[in-house]
This record gives C-alpha cells, structure tokens and sequence, in this order.
C-alpha cells in the first residue's frame, strides 16, 4: 500500500499528530537568527533540541511561512515528517499529495 503524504498548515492537525507520537516541540538550539530550527522531539537525546510551547513553535512556523508534510502511515508506527516552505506547493496546487 502506497504511503500518502499529507501538507498542513493547520495548527491543530499539526500538534494533534505529534502528540499522538509523543511528539513535542522544540527548536534546534543556537542556530542563530530569529526564531531557530523547528522541529518535533520524539524523545531522542539530542542536547541540540530546546523545548518550547506549542505557542511559540507556531509562531515560528507562521512567521517563516511554513507548511508541515507527513505521511499517513499504514502500520501506525513508521512515520515521516518535514517543515517546507509554503511557496513549495505540489503541481496541481494542492495541499494533498500523494506518492
């Protein structure tokens, strides 16, 4: 069965699928420039990760104009997941994409 990836920008949809991985946010600490690297801590060890709140995390995302792409795993467990740029839309202009 192929994998879908899904595009979002929907707060909501964004965290209600991290937390359902254990998923928090964060940034990638001393990255320099406003804001820093989002990313989702599954919990690995990584000095690197600095926590934040979901509140400040989207702010970050709202203000790099971001979109987030998962896939819709169909074992449950193995997932995928990136920051792109909004202006990277698929080439129909869609927010779904399929692979």
């Amino acid at each position: 069965m192929a994998k879908q990836s899904v595009r979002t920008i929907d707060h909501q949809e964004i965290r209600d699928w991290a937390e359902a991985r254990g998923g928090e946010p964060a940034i990638v600490a001393d990255t320099g420039g406003a804001g820093g690297l989002l990313r989702i801590d599954f919990g690995t060890e990584d000095e690197a990760l600095e926590p934040v709140s979901w509140s400040e995390f989207f702010r970050i995302f709202d203000e790099h104009d971001l979109a987030f792409v998962y896939e819709q795993e169909p074992d449950g467990v193995n997932f995928t997941c990136v920051f792109v740029s909004r202006a990277d839309e698929d080439m129909d202009g869609n927010d779904d994409m399929v692979e």
